[in-house]
């Protein structure tokens, strides 16, 4: 069944087919050849987020983190947000130094596009749409990408008056818990919110074609939550390397106690009932529980197999990097200007958007410590799909692996790393290296 879906997911992605491997379970293959640092494919997000301690620093879209606003929307934002004791940047003292030196109000026009730095007409980013649920927390590059966001998720993880949460006051309460103890709660909900809302949907469209042959609500459900349930392939406890300190014959209570854990965490358990109040209609809650769909087995199952680190470059450093290559003349007259900003701005002037995200394609990815391909965006991805580019020639038929560590370790390093992934790497690299440790 799920190869039906990733035939799906290929019509986007030419020259790919996910194929079952007896040995590893599901792998990527090439279905063409592929030359040399040549794209393989953009894997499109399925949910992620933004890390909320990052929305600080980078204005991005909701739902394909793309930057928005403007160099200097961006530039003043972080300043602002940062003289409030809010922004992860400017930690010195020689930046907090220079922020307050700069003039009253200064910040504040730049951040309300009432200043031009020069140049950044060089760098256009598109103006940001507010959420049309009305919430203040969700912002977006595109009307497209809001209404996406909007279907597929939003609708019922938004605070604002039209969203379709069963209780506001309890999501509030949700989110804010979830921002102060773990934000990958927000994605969990992200999954189950995009299961439920595809449940209707799907429940919707069968209910208009009439058909006479009935379908059960519950395989209704099964199928909604296809999209998610494919993209993993063990739980977390059942792969996580055993500790030094815990004997083999022990693996056993070990990992029950784990799973045990992992399940009946205080925080989680009270996520749980936040989120349920939040946006469990008396149907989904039913049908979720009938087939235990519950919140505590996908974060603590699924989230650490499946969540990938989701980076988008900032525009920012390119802009400040542009300004440095200027003729010396045209450098210094622009630089009067921006010095001020870029010394305030510290070290972290680069930090990009940075959160966690699903990608359906790239989770079926096998890991090789000699890969043949990697995850590296190119300087027009300037979103957050996940970006595959061939290492070296790919033929038809080969399997396109990554690497899930840094594979320029020592084999045992490699090794006890790969270990909380379940596996034992025996690639070629490994195989020659054991034989020689």
């Amino acid at each position: 069944m799920w190869l039906e879906y990733f035939n799906q997911l290929r019509r986007r992605c030419n020259g790919i087919q996910v194929k079952h491997n007896g040995t590893f379970g599901k792998g990527v293959y090439a279905d063409s050849e592929f030359q040399e640092d040549e794209l393989i494919l953009k894997d499109e997000i399925l949910v992620g987020i933004q890390h909320s301690s990052n929305k600080v620093d980078c204005l991005v879209c909701s739902f394909c983190f793309r930057f928005i606003g403007s160099i200097e929307k961006q530039i003043g934002r972080k300043l602002y947000f940062n003289n409030m004791g809010l922004s992860g940047c400017c930690g010195g003292a020689s930046s907090s130094s220079n922020l307050h030196s700069l003039p009253q109000g200064v910040v504040t026009s730049l951040m309300n596009g009432e200043m031009a730095l020069p140049h950044t007409d060089k760098f256009p980013l598109p103006s940001p749409l507010s959420c049309p649920g009305g919430c203040q927390e969700a912002f977006y590059c595109s009307g497209s990408c809001a209404e996406a966001d909007w279907a597929s998720s939003h609708s019922l993880l938004c605070t604002g008056e039209r969203s379709e949460s069963v209780s506001r006051d309890a999501l509030g309460e949700f989110i804010k818990h979830s921002n102060e103890t773990n934000d990958i709660f927000l994605l969990a909900a992200k999954a189950i919110a995009f299961t439920i809302l595809r449940y209707r949907k799907l429940k919707a469209e069968h209910v208009n074609k009439q058909a006479n042959q009935s379908v059960s609500k519950q395989s209704l459900l099964l199928e909604a939550w296809k999209p998610v349930s494919v993209g993993y392939k063990r739980r977390w406890w059942d792969c996580i390397a055993l500790p030094d300190d815990v004997d083999p014959s022990d693996e056993g209570a070990f990992r029950t106690q784990i799973k045990d854990l992992a399940r009946t965490a205080e925080c989680v358990c009270h996520s749980l009932e936040l989120l349920k109040t939040a946006i469990f209609d008396k149907e989904c809650e039913a049908r979720i529980h009938l087939h235990q769909f519950d919140y505590n087995k996908y974060n603590s199952e699924m989230i650490p197999i499946f969540g990938r680190d989701l980076v988008v470059a900032s525009p920012v450093e390119d802009y400040f990097l542009y300004i440095d290559d200027l003729p010396d003349a045209e450098k210094d007259k622009a630089e009067e200007i921006t010095r001020p900003f870029l010394d305030a701005l510290g070290d972290e002037y680069s930090d990009c958007c940075q959160g966690t995200a699903f990608f359906p394609l790239q989770s079926c990815m096998n890991h090789s410590c000699c890969p043949n391909a990697k995850a590296f965006k190119r300087e027009e991805d300037r979103d957050g799909q996940a970006v595959i580019i061939a290492l070296r020639s790919i033929s038809k038929n080969e399997e396109v692996t990554i690497s899930y560590i840094d594979e320029e370790l020592p084999y045992e390093e490699r090794q006890a790393l790969l270990a909380d992934y379940g596996f034992t790497c025996k690639c070629p690299k490994c195989l020659e290296d054991s034989s020689v440790a």
